[in-house]
């Protein structure tokens, strides 16, 4: 199959794209010529062909990563330089905003203006933060042995890493996992998703125009079961990371520890709560509530899909929030005024209606959507949904639906609601809305997550850590401590005058 296809893309017209493997800073053919489809979630048509990666390809890709590690990256290049080429990457990614933002759009589903001024924008800005900290990691000196020895550690880079990435973000989940692990001075072997793999694709030539040396980042489009296992079990890959479901995640971890115990990093689902006390300003509420939940239409690993809300204001809430709920702005992606689009697959979709179906069969009051919107055509829209009176047993509640579906309920006072907040086996994110100062302190501490946002909701930066509790994932990322998870820590011990008589 060729390397490369023309695209008939909105705004851009026909658009050459890679569809191929880039292995060693070359397209290349999967090793047995197969293929998967990508499709418009917009239209459910065929956009391309792109080749399977193979586990002969894979093993191609970690050599080229392994051997650009110990040659051409690692330990090698100065972390300025390493910073350098990040920045110039970043550069050529504002260049080709408008290309970019058009691909990841007919892709993914997301509306064009989303795509550009949200994904685009935030990638470039997580490519700079971590270029300027590639020169900034450093280990300690431990001097507390008098005249004995001096000791110091090291911070060097773990080395080949696989990165598995998901759809619901593609170029910024692609910007977390390669800056850190390129700052670091990692190698990178990555598997987007087979859903949304246009878009690294594409960032493949750029980073290659950036002076990025052959061999550290290879891309590699594929199935999970196929490709990703394969990355997963590869005895010469020393990290992987992944992005996505907790029952994937598992299936990484078993991998990774039946080969060479890799060390693994994952960011995992959620069933985030986000609690609104009666002091709460409600309209406030309503507004981050919103965002969180409809924003990516609802597919977002952090969205406020859980709401909690205190008796005496239930009802005021359920009515500002539908009121949000039906000026979603739903349509096609093509649209400068969407910022609602499509679910990513006709699966997807269905199992968002089903969740819904769940919760209407278990007595949950439909406030608002809960079915397709009517002019989805051959698309995958599911309506903005608010599923109200929803009890903790529900399948719907505990979860995760991975759509813009809100599950509503009540609490009595404050012990009510952390009880309520922390029954999941998740615990990514979570939010309270309170005018009170002590209680907002309170119940952050007490809340089981790796994010808590007061008074507003799903803002994240470059420089703030993410990652979860419980279920919801192993390690971090973003921050410093998204470039530590790219490390490792070496302790060297300098002999100054201790001797060692022998036989002991």
């Amino acid at each position: 199959m060729p390397t490369h296809a023309t695209l008939d893309v909105p705004a851009l017209g026909k658009t050459e794209l890679p569809v191929g493997l880039f292995i060693n800073n070359e397209w290349v053919e999967a090793s047995d010529a197969k293929t998967f489809d990508t499709v418009n979630p917009a239209t459910g048509e065929v956009l391309v062909a792109v080749a399977h990666a193979t586990k002969d390809d894979v093993d191609r890709a970690v050599k080229a990563a392994r051997t650009a590690f110990k040659t051409t990256w690692g330990t090698n290049v100065a972390g300025a330089e390493r910073g350098a080429i990040l920045n110039k990457l970043a550069d050529l990614m504002e260049r080709d905003t408008a290309k970019l933002a058009a691909v990841e759009s007919v892709n993914s589903g997301k509306g064009i203006r989303i795509a550009r001024d949200a994904d685009v924008a935030d990638s470039i800005a997580c490519l700079r933060y971590y270029a300027g900290l590639a020169d900034k990691t450093f280990g300690q000196t431990i001097n507390h042995f008098g005249g004995e020895k001096f000791v110091y550690t090291l911070h060097q880079p773990i080395g080949v890493c696989g990165q598995i990435i998901p759809w619901n973000y593609p170029l910024l989940m692609w910007a977390w996992k390669v800056a850190p692990a390129l700052a670091a001075g990692c190698t990178v072997v990555m598997k987007p998703s087979e859903l949304t793999p246009l878009s690294a694709l594409m960032l493949c030539d750029l980073a290659k125009e950036a002076g990025v040396p052959a061999g550290v980042i290879n891309t590699l489009p594929g199935l999970g079961a196929t490709t990703g296992d394969a990355i997963a079990r590869h005895a010469d890959v020393d990290k992987v990371a992944f992005t996505g479901s907790v029952a994937t995640g598992r299936r990484i971890s078993f991998a990774a520890a039946e080969s060479n115990l890799k060390k693994v990093t994952l960011e995992l689902g959620g069933k985030s709560p986000m609690l609104v006390f009666d002091s709460a300003d409600v309209d406030e509420a309503a507004d981050w509530a919103a965002m969180g939940i409809w924003f990516n239409s609802g597919q977002d690993c952090c969205a406020s899909s859980r709401v909690i809300v205190q008796e005496g204001v239930y009802e005021k809430f359920l009515e500002a929030l539908k009121r949000r709920a039906e000026k979603c702005a739903i349509g096609q992606p093509s649209d400068e005024a969407t910022s609602f689009g499509p679910l990513i697959s006709a699966a997807q979709r269905d199992k968002v209606v089903a969740y819904i179906d769940s919760g209407k069969a278990d007595g949950a009051r439909v406030i608002t959507g809960g079915q397709r919107w009517a002019k989805s055509g051959n698309g995958f829209w599911v309506e903005p949904t608010i599923l109200a009176d929803t009890r903790p047993g529900m399948k719907c509640v505990q979860e995760e639906i991975f759509g813009p579906v809100i599950v509503a309920s009540t609490f009595k006072d404050e012990a009510d609601a952390l009880a309520l907040a922390n029954d999941t086996t998740y615990g990514l994110a979570a939010a309270v809305f309170t005018s009170d100062s002590r209680q907002a302190t309170r119940v952050s501490a007490a809340l089981d997550a790796g994010t808590v946002w007061v008074n507003q909701y799903a803002l994240l930066h470059a420089g703030v850590p993410f990652g979860g509790f419980k279920q919801s994932g192993i390690g971090r990322e973003l921050g410093t401590y998204g470039i530590e998870a790219y490390t490792q820590v070496k302790a060297v011990h300098h002999n100054l005058t201790q001797t060692m008589e022998w036989p002991i």
